[in-house]
């Protein structure tokens, strides 16, 4: 969203309703999950089995935070250890 507005014609306009947006939202920290994303890169490397590292840093940012990820990619996810994961497109 912050590169769309950035990008934008009326980016000072859109920064704004961006900031009313993210001000409904508790906004997580991912400085601790630094550790265990760290952890499951250099893993997952080893393993020959990588995680795209924005994918990795959520799915570590929501274990960190004993958080259930909510995705329809279980099986790119699902690679990341202790991660709790609900796919809501299955019924």
């Amino acid at each position: 969203m912050k590169f769309d507005a950035a990008n934008s014609n009326n980016s000072k306009e859109n920064f704004e309703k961006v900031k009313m947006f993210e001000n409904e939202f508790n906004i997580i920290p991912i400085y601790s999950s630094l550790d265990i994303y760290a952890e499951e890169k250099a893993r997952l490397r080893k393993e020959g089995k990588m995680v795209d590292d924005f994918d990795l840093l959520i799915g570590a940012t929501s274990v960190t935070n004993d958080l259930v990820m909510v995705t329809n990619n279980t099986q790119h996810l699902g690679r990341i250890k202790n991660i709790r994961i609900e796919d809501w497109t299955k019924s």
